[in-house]
């Protein structure tokens, strides 16, 4: 009796009691399993996971692990080798759902890398959705106004429409035709006649409440395409390649318009909520964020350090500093007394954007993994000049190739992107400059390639 709660406190204790069996209860009920994730070079890594684990989730615990910086790009991938086929599972999706739909012996995987486009089309939903491909309704055909396209596809009400031409696989055959294609909310069709939108011209083809669009991973080898930029629609349960809708674009903005489309239809609002999702987290954390935002400007010339509030003399400051730094770095002692350059050090090779023996082909697929939006790049060994370097860039959905040629004067080396007349002491500053200004480029640096090993 002396043990018992006195009856006003008895409620409490209930409740506090209740509280500690859900938690066991939810401790017990929890099956973990084990998945095995791989990173782009290959290795990887297996982890003991719940049940009901999301692919954001597991993006946070690698993120976690392999010390990444979260910048909301890292994404989970489903690989179904077989078919030669994959895609980006959603943050929202449960991994072990989407693994139940594998074949026991498929060697389906996961990969866990960058995708710098995932919620591009948020912020720049004109440069995934050409208006000659976009219109409001089949019935009205008027043409989207752009500044509401996304908030559009987003509402249940409207009806957004996707058209165009498609080249699509025939049924049991090896050949190819084209098709003018037609997506909707309910659907993607074909017109059997020409361009006609008319109900009895249009043969149904897939719907998404249960398919998923994926990438073909070697369209022209594997599925005999006319050209590399593939997808297709694939029924979550199945896994034959006959069950396939086998489809292909004449260039990579028309694959991505239908892919971003495909991938708005099938999850509409809960796309838009993983996309802001990090954002509210970071502006609700106490933590303070490690961003442009944060960071202040200041002078330590003088006797006291001061915060500089004018943005010129901030950049003027910094300029400064840098070529300081840059002055008194590159006239280090050797071990026997006599200075050397800084370049000579070779710095750019542990920097992360830089990916040494890297072929030009190699460079294109790794750009085109992580994202073709303007401003991803990587730095690579010229594999026809063994003296360059080149720089990989991305800019309208195109990757293009830059020759780094050195240039040497008065005893001293230099690297160019502009035929000497921007000049730098090594690759690291070189990339340091683009990333702020797009002088030669047809837009500045913004995002690296990064391989991690996991």
């Amino acid at each position: 009796e002396r043990d018992s709660p006195p009856p006003d406190k008895r409620w409490q204790y209930s409740i506090l009691n209740a509280a500690k069996a859900s938690y066991w209860f939810h401790l017990f009920s929890t099956v973990l399993q084990v998945i095995k994730v791989y990173s782009e070079d290959n290795t990887s890594r297996a982890v003991e996971v719940p049940s009901d684990i999301t692919a954001r989730d597991i993006c946070q615990l690698f993120i976690l692990k392999n010390h990444c910086i979260d910048d909301h790009s890292w994404t989970l991938f489903e690989q179904i080798p077989h078919l030669s086929i994959e895609r980006t599972i959603e943050d929202h999706e449960s991994v072990m759902e989407v693994q139940s739909g594998w074949e026991m012996d498929s060697h389906c995987c996961l990969y866990f890398r960058k995708n710098y486009a995932k919620y591009e089309f948020f912020k720049k939903p004109l440069d995934f959705f050409p208006e000659h491909m976009v219109s409001i309704s089949s019935e009205t055909n008027g043409i989207m106004n752009h500044s509401q396209l996304i908030q559009t596809f987003l509402s249940s009400s409207s009806c957004p429409e996707i058209h165009g031409f498609l080249h699509a696989k025939e049924h049991g055959r090896k050949s190819w035709k084209k098709f003018y294609f037609v997506l909707r909310r309910s659907g993607l069709y074909f017109s059997n006649k020409g361009t006609s939108k008319e109900p009895r011209h249009l043969q149904f083809i897939a719907e998404f409440s249960d398919s998923d669009v994926y990438t073909l991973l070697s369209a022209k080898k594997v599925y005999g395409a006319p050209t590399d930029y593939g997808f297709s629609v694939k029924a979550s349960k199945l896994n034959s390649a006959r069950d396939l809708k086998l489809l292909c674009a004449d260039d990579e903005q028309t694959r991505t318009c239908w892919v971003t489309a495909m991938r708005l239809f099938k999850y509409g609002m809960q796309l838009y909520q993983n996309f802001v999702q990090p954002h509210q987290k970071q502006k609700s954390s106490p933590m303070r964020s490690i961003s442009e935002n944060s960071l202040v400007a200041m002078d330590f010339s003088g006797h006291k350090s001061r915060v500089i509030e004018n943005p010129s003399e901030a950049l003027s400051v910094a300029v400064e500093e840098g070529l300081s730094w840059r002055r008194k770095s590159c006239h280090r002692l050797s071990s026997h007394g006599s200075p050397i350059s800084l370049s000579s050090l070779a710095i750019h090779v542990a920097q992360p954007w830089f990916h040494s023996k890297l072929s030009r082909d190699e460079a294109q697929k790794l750009i085109t993994q992580q994202g073709l939006i303007d401003g991803v790049f990587l730095v690579r060994d010229s594999q026809s000049n063994p003296r360059t370097f080149v720089l990989s860039l991305c800019h309208t959905q195109k990757i293009k190739h830059f020759q780094i040629v050195p240039v040497e004067e008065n005893g001293e080396l230099f690297y160019s992107l502009d035929d000497g007349h921007t000049r730098f002491t090594d690759l690291l500053q070189l990339v340091e400059f683009y990333q702020l200004n797009r002088g030669v480029l047809p837009c500045k640096l913004k995002h690296h390639c990064a391989r991690i090993t996991l």
